[in-house]
Protein backbone atom coordinates (compact mmCIF):
# COMPACT_ATOMS: atom_id res chain seq x y z
CA UNK A 1 0.00 0.00 0.00
CA UNK A 2 2.90 2.62 0.64
CA UNK A 3 4.67 1.78 -2.85
CA UNK A 4 1.37 2.92 -4.39
CA UNK A 5 0.69 6.15 -2.45
CA UNK A 6 4.40 6.93 -3.26
CA UNK A 7 3.99 6.35 -6.70
CA UNK A 8 0.96 8.71 -7.20
CA UNK A 9 2.48 11.34 -5.32
CA UNK A 10 5.08 12.47 -7.99
CA UNK A 11 2.33 11.88 -10.51
CA UNK A 12 -0.18 14.46 -8.33
CA UNK A 13 2.49 16.85 -7.58
CA UNK A 14 3.30 17.34 -12.08
CA UNK A 15 -0.91 17.44 -11.87
CA UNK A 16 -0.88 19.95 -9.39
CA UNK A 17 2.01 22.01 -11.16
CA UNK A 18 0.29 21.91 -14.56
CA UNK A 19 -2.80 23.80 -13.33
CA UNK A 20 -0.99 25.87 -10.71
CA UNK A 21 -0.97 29.89 -11.78
CA UNK A 22 1.79 30.98 -12.32
CA UNK A 23 2.73 33.25 -9.09
CA UNK A 24 2.73 30.25 -7.02
CA UNK A 25 4.72 28.04 -9.66
CA UNK A 26 7.51 30.70 -8.80
CA UNK A 27 6.76 30.62 -5.25
CA UNK A 28 6.94 26.31 -4.88
CA UNK A 29 10.49 26.82 -7.00
CA UNK A 30 11.41 29.34 -4.59
CA UNK A 31 10.53 27.30 -1.36
CA UNK A 32 12.25 24.39 -2.78
CA UNK A 33 16.00 26.31 -3.04
CA UNK A 34 15.49 27.79 0.06
CA UNK A 35 14.81 24.60 1.54
CA UNK A 36 17.60 23.02 0.04
CA UNK A 37 20.26 26.48 0.76
CA UNK A 38 18.74 25.76 5.17
CA UNK A 39 16.96 28.26 7.48
CA UNK A 40 14.00 29.73 8.72
CA UNK A 41 11.32 30.51 6.07
CA UNK A 42 10.22 33.97 6.41
CA UNK A 43 6.30 32.98 7.36
CA UNK A 44 7.69 31.60 10.03
CA UNK A 45 9.95 34.66 11.44
CA UNK A 46 8.64 36.36 14.26
CA UNK A 47 10.17 39.82 15.57
CA UNK A 48 12.63 40.17 18.20
CA UNK A 49 14.04 37.38 17.62
CA UNK A 50 17.83 36.23 15.66
CA UNK A 51 17.12 33.93 12.70
CA UNK A 52 19.19 32.86 9.82
CA UNK A 53 16.76 33.42 6.21
CA UNK A 54 17.73 32.02 3.28
CA UNK A 55 16.29 33.51 -0.44
CA UNK A 56 16.27 34.99 -3.72
CA UNK A 57 16.82 38.98 -3.75
CA UNK A 58 14.35 40.50 -5.45
CA UNK A 59 14.91 44.22 -5.68
CA UNK A 60 17.81 45.76 -4.46
CA UNK A 61 18.26 49.66 -3.99
CA UNK A 62 19.90 52.44 -2.28
CA UNK A 63 17.80 54.84 0.20
CA UNK A 64 18.66 56.90 2.21
CA UNK A 65 17.87 57.11 5.98
CA UNK A 66 18.03 59.74 7.75
CA UNK A 67 21.00 61.19 5.46
CA UNK A 68 22.95 57.65 5.96
CA UNK A 69 23.06 55.64 3.01
CA UNK A 70 20.99 52.55 3.09
CA UNK A 71 21.59 49.41 1.01
CA UNK A 72 18.16 48.15 0.80
CA UNK A 73 17.41 44.55 -0.31
CA UNK A 74 13.88 42.41 -0.66
CA UNK A 75 14.55 38.74 -0.02
CA UNK A 76 12.11 36.15 -0.95
CA UNK A 77 11.42 32.51 -0.06
CA UNK A 78 8.30 31.46 -1.22
CA UNK A 79 6.55 31.68 1.59
CA UNK A 80 7.40 35.31 2.30
CA UNK A 81 9.70 38.44 2.26
CA UNK A 82 12.12 40.01 4.49
CA UNK A 83 13.48 43.33 3.82
CA UNK A 84 17.04 43.10 4.33
CA UNK A 85 19.10 46.70 5.29
CA UNK A 86 22.41 47.29 5.70
CA UNK A 87 23.33 51.21 6.83
CA UNK A 88 25.97 52.98 6.25
CA UNK A 89 26.40 51.08 2.55
CA UNK A 90 26.33 52.31 -1.00
CA UNK A 91 26.74 49.19 -2.55
CA UNK A 92 28.01 45.30 -1.66
CA UNK A 93 29.50 43.01 -4.10
CA UNK A 94 27.22 40.28 -4.88
CA UNK A 95 24.48 41.63 -3.21
CA UNK A 96 22.20 42.07 -6.85
CA UNK A 97 18.75 40.88 -7.71
CA UNK A 98 18.41 37.64 -8.93
CA UNK A 99 21.08 36.57 -6.04
CA UNK A 100 20.86 34.01 -3.64
CA UNK A 101 21.80 34.62 -0.13
CA UNK A 102 21.53 33.42 3.49
CA UNK A 103 21.18 35.95 5.94
CA UNK A 104 21.69 36.01 9.55
CA UNK A 105 21.11 38.54 12.14
CA UNK A 106 17.97 39.71 14.62
CA UNK A 107 14.43 39.85 13.19
CA UNK A 108 12.01 43.27 13.93
CA UNK A 109 9.22 44.47 12.64
CA UNK A 110 9.17 47.93 10.79
CA UNK A 111 6.22 49.63 9.62
CA UNK A 112 4.79 46.05 9.68
CA UNK A 113 7.40 44.77 7.49
CA UNK A 114 9.85 41.68 8.54
CA UNK A 115 12.95 43.57 9.13
CA UNK A 116 16.58 42.67 9.41
CA UNK A 117 19.52 45.49 10.23
CA UNK A 118 23.14 44.63 9.36
CA UNK A 119 22.90 41.26 8.83
CA UNK A 120 25.55 38.36 8.41
CA UNK A 121 25.24 37.21 4.72
CA UNK A 122 26.53 34.94 2.53
CA UNK A 123 26.50 34.77 -1.27
CA UNK A 124 25.21 31.20 -2.33
CA UNK A 125 26.41 29.69 -5.64
CA UNK A 126 24.02 28.86 -7.97
CA UNK A 127 24.47 25.28 -10.05
CA UNK A 128 25.61 26.46 -13.83
CA UNK A 129 23.35 26.10 -16.26
CA UNK A 130 24.12 23.66 -18.83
Amino acid sequence: MGTAKSARHPLLRALSRLTAGNEQLIAEDAQERSAAMGGTPCASLSGRRRASVSGTLRTVTLRPRAGVPALVAELFDGTGTLTVIWLGRREIPGIVPGAAVRVEGFVGCDDGHKTVYNPRYELVPTPAAS
